[in-house]
């Protein structure tokens, strides 16, 4: 219909046809704006579920992919990056917020290091999600990490070597070591005797001149009797005192021969002549019964 036999149409037809018109406009209206609502929705919806998806991939850096996800409604974007270096351009782009950057900025400025991932999640305000998605895209550079770790470290399982001269192993129940020879190395390895009783046992043979029994071991401050069991003495290794030849100073450095008693040796071999036994002796109130069984191993004439 041309536009000029519009104004030949009646009044009544006019206006049917003016309202037919409206309602085309409108529903074509319609359409369009229900379409683009319906494309607007798709796009928001897939933009979404792309940043809701950790593995969606958009860009490459260094090898890896960068990635997307929501923080507190915000996108924010995972990049491999170092909290020691890493500046506040990076550091916003992770989804941190300001006074979060400030915090890292002032702890850092303190001397403070970050020397492995898990020391980023005591930064305050970072939630258990947050650290989970930047985890893995946490690198500290080998010159931050501890000086110890150029090392090396003990392989576990590896085999502990003993230090045998400090702590050396010790013998069976059925072995037996000669009291009378043993240095101490060797008597460090009876069980019961460290150290300082085997100095105490060499110490105390050398001033006796031998042990003739294991009992007189006793006669050592809180020696350990278990250890009994492990030692001999073999006959023949105790060294003889000459009560004829030697001199007061010598006679008294015996443990068993004080100095009254030296002098009353000396005093012998002056006025009566060399000693024959220690009977000799047994009228002196300085040699009981008891002190010259107990010296009769030691003694010669």
């Amino acid at each position: 219909m041309l536009l000029r036999e519009f104004f030949y149409l009646q009044k009544s037809d006019r206006k049917v046809f003016i309202v037919l018109l409206i309602v085309l406009v409108v529903g074509v209206a319609l359409i369009f704006n229900i379409g683009g609502r319906n494309d607007s929705t798709a796009v928001v919806a897939g933009d979404s579920t792309q940043m809701r998806d950790s593995h969606f991939p958009t860009e490459r850096y260094g090898g890896y992919k960068h990635q997307y996800y929501r923080v507190e409604g915000h996108r924010a974007e995972l990049f491999p990056f170092d909290p020691n270096t890493a500046d506040s351009t990076q550091l916003l782009r992770l989804g941190l917020q300001p006074w979060q950057v400030r915090s890292i900025y002032k702890y850092r400025a303190k001397g403070g290091i970050y020397r492995q991932p898990s020391d980023f999640a005591r930064l305050y305000g970072l939630t258990r999600k947050q650290y989970m998605e930047m985890e893995p895209y946490i690198h500290i550079s080998d010159d931050y990490r501890p000086a110890s770790d150029m090392f090396g470290k003990r392989e576990v399982g590896a085999k502990y070597e003993r230090d045998t001269v400090q702590y050396p192993h010790k013998i069976q129940s059925f072995e037996r070591i000669s009291l009378n020879t043993a240095d101490t190395s060797v008597l460090k390895k009876v069980p019961g005797i460290g150290s300082y009783f085997a100095r105490q046992i060499v110490n105390y043979r050398n001033r006796l001149g031998g042990f003739y029994s294991l009992h007189q071991l006793s006669e050592i401050e809180d020696f350990p009797e278990e250890s009994l069991k492990y030692l001999s003495i073999p006959d023949g290794d105790i060294q003889k005192l000459n009560l004829n030849k030697l001199t007061l100073n010598q006679l008294k450095r015996h443990p068993y021969i004080n100095f009254y008693m030296a002098r009353d040796i000396v005093d012998y071999r002056r006025l009566k002549g060399p000693l024959h036994s220690l009977n000799d002796l047994h009228l002196l109130k300085d040699f009981p019964p008891e002190i010259i069984k107990r010296l009769e191993p030691y003694v010669e004439f």
